[in-house]
C-alpha cells in the first residue's frame, strides 16, 4: 500500500503521524511511504532520516494526497486537506467529529474511509490510541494551570504548591480517567491539595487506593461540582464520553462565582469542552478571561511537547497502522472489532453513533457501511 505522511497544518502543531522508526516498519512490510518535505522537523526527524528509513520525500501536501492510498496524520484534517480527500482514500488520525459539523459534512462528502484514533477500543473497552495523548495532556494540564495562576499570566499570583508557612493551592479534577489520573499525579507532585470528582465508584476506589490521603475523592453531583469548583484555585476538566460531545459540568453561573484569578483548564475541548464558558484556543493564544477566571482551552495540548507526544502516539498506533496497510481497510476492520470501533465515515456513510446523535444525522452500522462500500 502507498502510505502518505503530510505535515500537520494546525496552528503550532509540531507532531507528525509517523516517526522514521514507524516508516521503517512499514517499508519492511513491503509498503511505500511518501513523506511531505519537513514533516518531521518539529520532533527533530529530518528528511534525511525518513529517506534512510526508506521513504520518498514529496514537495507538498497535494502530492502526498494525490499519490497515496492511506493518509496517516495526528490532528483532524483541516479544510484544505479535506478538499484533497477522495473516495479511495483511507484516513487514519484523530477526528473528534461530535462537536465539528463542518468537518463531518466534508468527510462524508469526500467518500473517504476515515478511522479515528479516539474511538478505537481495546478488549476491555478502553481507548488505547487516545490514552498516550491523554497521559500527556493530563500531565500538561497541571503545568499549564500552574503557570496561568501566576500574576503576569492573569492569575491570582498563587504558587500551586505553596511554601512552608503558606497554604498551597487547591486543584479540582473533574473526571478520574486517564487524563484525570495523570493530572492528579502531577498536582500532588507539585504539592497541591487535590480533589477528584467522578460518577464511577470503581474509579474513585482505584484512585483512593493509589493516592491514599493525598487525594480527596468525591462522587460527582451538580451540588458537589459546584462546591468544589467555587473553592478551587485550579480546575481541570477531564471528562470523556467516547465519541460524544463532552457534557457541560461547570456552567456560566459557577464560573461567575469562582475566585478572581482562578484557572480553568479544559482538556475535553477537543470534544466540545466540559465548561460552559469554554471555547477552543491555540498555543499561539492559549488563554482568555471570563468573569476574572483564566481559561486555558488549547485543543491540541500535547502538540507543545511534540517529541514526547509523537513517539508515545506511534508506540500505540503502529500495530493498527500496519494492520490497515497489510490487510487493507475492509479486511482489517472486519477482522478486528477493536479497530472497527474506530470507523467514523465510510463511502459517504456516518458510522459513529455518538456523532450521529450529536449532529442529528443518519447512522449506519460499521459492517453495513463496509459491505455497501467494499462489497
Amino acid at each position: 500500500m502507498r502510505v502518505g505522511l503530510p505535515t500537520e497544518m494546525k496552528v503550532a502543531e509540531r507532531r507528525v503521524g509517523l516517526t522514521p522508526t514507524s516508516v521503517r516498519e512499514l517499508v519492511a512490510h513491503g509498503h511505500e511511504v511518501l513523506v511531505q518535505r519537513s514533516a518531521g522537523e518539529g520532533i527533530g526527524a529530518f528528511d534525511a532520516d525518513y529517506v534512510a528509513a526508506g521513504a520518498v520525500i514529496a514537495p507538498d501536501a497535494e502530492t502526498v494526497f494525490a499519490d497515496s492510498e492511506m493518509i496517516v496524520k495526528v490532528k483532524e484534517p483541516q479544510a484544505v486537506e479535506r478538499a484533497l480527500l477522495r473516495p479511495d482514500h483511507l484516513l487514519f488520525t484523530y477526528l473528534h467529529l461530535a462537536p465539528d459539523a463542518p468537518q463531518t459534512e466534508e468527510l462524508l462528502a469526500s467518500g473517504a474511509t476515515c478511522v479515528a484514533y479516539e474511538t478505537v477500543t481495546d478488549h476491555h473497552g478502553g481507548l488505547p490510541l487516545l490514552a498516550p495523548m491523554s497521559q500527556v495532556a493530563g500531565r500538561m494540564s497541571v503545568q499549564a494551570g500552574a503557570a496561568c495562576l501566576e500574576a503576569p499570566n492573569g492569575g491570582q499570583g498563587l504558587l500551586l504548591g505553596g511554601v512552608p508557612g503558606v497554604a498551597s493551592g487547591r486543584t479540582v479534577v473533574i473526571g478520574g480517567g486517564v487524563v484525570g489520573e495523570n493530572a492528579i499525579e502531577m498536582a500532588i507532585g507539585l504539592g497541591s491539595q487535590v480533589t477528584v470528582l467522578d460518577r464511577n465508584l470503581e474509579v474513585l476506589d482505584r484512585l483512593s487506593r493509589r493516592f491514599g490521603t493525598q487525594v480527596e475523592t468525591i462522587y460527582s453531583t451538580t451540588a458537589a461540582v459546584e462546591q468544589a469548583v467555587l473553592g478551587a484555585d485550579l480546575v481541570i476538566g477531564a471528562v470523556l464520553v467516547k465519541g460524544a460531545t463532552a457534557p457541560k459540568l461547570v456552567n456560566a453561573e459557577m464560573v461567575e462565582q469562582m475566585k478572581a484569578g482562578s484557572v480553568l483548564v479544559d482538556v475535553a475541548i477537543d470534544q466540545g469542552g466540559c465548561f460552559e464558558t469554554s471555547r477552543p484556543t491555540t498555543h499561539a493564544e492559549p488563554t482568555y478571561v471570563v468573569d476574572d477566571v483564566v481559561h486555558y482551552c488549547v485543543a491540541n495540548m500535547p502538540g507543545a511537547v511534540p517529541k514526547t507526544s509523537t513517539y508515545a502516539l506511534n508506540n500505540a498506533t503502529l500495530p493498527f497502522t500496519l494492520a490497515l496497510a497489510d490487510k487493507g481497510v475492509a479486511e482489517a476492520l472486519r477482522g478486528d472489532e477493536r479497530l472497527l470501533g474506530g470507523l467514523n465515515t465510510c463511502g459517504g456513510l456516518l458510522t459513529e453513533k455518538h456523532v450521529a446523535e450529536a449532529q442529528n444525522l443518519a447512522f449506519t452500522e460499521p459492517l453495513a457501511a463496509l459491505e455497501a462500500t467494499f462489497g
